[in-house]
């Protein structure tokens, strides 16, 4: 969600760094809305917590794919680290760019609904010819614009329905995930929320259940009642934007942090060019751009991220960053930028 489009890095999880480099991340700052951002667009030693890698093979391949694959904290469910977020383009656009990613390796997909292009993208699952089973592919719901449970259910499941409607013109017929976008007003309106989401996934329509922008209290109001546990968080985070205790809080309940704006583009200059020019030089050492060096901070410090461009030489950027690893130092200087 970034309007100047070097590529809008959106939310998707690698290494995360063991416990004596674990990262003292800054302390909190403003609220970010990814509605308004959508808006203005459109004008080494890997270790877990709660996450598992494959135990045969830290740099397994996603079938078909050239990104690693985590393990959701479900101990079932591989999740490819590297996601394609189609956030702010049209149907026709998403269509040729989910082709792109496709070829290039790209098999984790963030459809939002708030982008209104989900059909454009089912289009191009059904006519690339790559498995649907080799595939993981998120949708999103937002219903937080009403209140109570009653009707906050109510909201989602039309959301989500909305969905399944949309995607069924790519002949897709189930989610891997379902992510609730936004948190409802209040701890009664989020559980309306997400007892949408478990009928959701116990009629088979979704195989795992996500939030995004959901502080630690709003997780825990879903996580004493819930019966079905939500495996992700989207949240934004960057090298220059990365509020309070995020992945320590997240990772503690089994959460996978997924960075929306990693490259910072949409969250009003965070990520300005002095941490630009930080990363470009330590990205000189290891013959990497600015951009690959800003990822892989993230997820050396536990995250995950999601991508999106219009070029498909950046869609191969963003998954070459598997082949280095940042010292201690590197992370320190970058985790202390902003």
């Amino acid at each position: 969600m970034v309007s100047s489009f070097r590529h809008n890095t959106f939310y998707c999880f690698v290494c995360l760094v063991s416990s004596s480099n674990a990262l003292k991340l800054s302390s909190p700052t403003p609220f970010v809305d990814r509605r308004q951002a959508i808006q203005q667009a459109s004008a080494g030693l890997i270790t877990t917590t709660g996450l598992l890698l494959p135990s045969n093979n830290n740099n397994a391949l996603a079938a078909g794919g050239l990104d690693p694959i985590a393990t959701l904290s479900d101990g079932k469910t591989p999740f490819p680290l590297a996601s394609f977020g189609l956030q702010v383009y049209n149907d026709d656009t998403a269509y040729g760019l989910t082709l792109t990613a496709l070829e290039v390796g790209y098999r984790n997909f963030f459809a939002s609904v708030l982008a209104g292009n989900q059909r454009g993208f089912a289009k191009a699952v059904r006519d690339s010819g790559v498995p649907r089973k080799d595939l993981f592919i998120c949708g999103s719901v937002v219903s937080n614009r009403v209140s109570g449970y009653d009707a906050a259910k109510k909201a989602t499941t039309k959301g989500w329905k909305g969905n399944m409607d949309a995607f069924s013109v790519g002949g897709i017929d189930y989610l891997d995930q379902i992510m609730l976008d936004y948190p409802g007003p209040d701890c009664d309106s989020i559980l309306g929320q997400w007892n949408s989401f478990e009928e959701m996934s116990q009629e088979g329509l979704s195989k795992t259940l996500s939030v995004s922008n959901f502080s630690s209290n709003q997780l825990d109001c879903v996580l004493g009642k819930c019966t079905i546990k939500p495996m992700v968080n989207q949240l934004p985070f960057n090298v220059g934007y990365h509020p309070g205790n995020a992945i320590a809080e997240n990772s503690k309940r089994g959460i996978l942090v997924q960075a929306w704006a990693p490259l910072g583009g949409s969250l009003g200059g965070r990520f300005n060019s002095s941490m630009k020019g930080t990363c470009a030089n330590i990205g000189k050492k290891y013959n990497k751009s600015f951009a690959q060096v800003a990822l892989r901070w993230i997820v050396q410090s536990g995250a995950s991220f999601t991508t999106q461009t219009k070029k498909k030489e950046h869609f191969k950027e963003d998954l070459e960053i598997f082949d280095f690893e940042l010292t201690a130092e590197e992370m320190t200087i970058l985790s202390t930028l902003t």
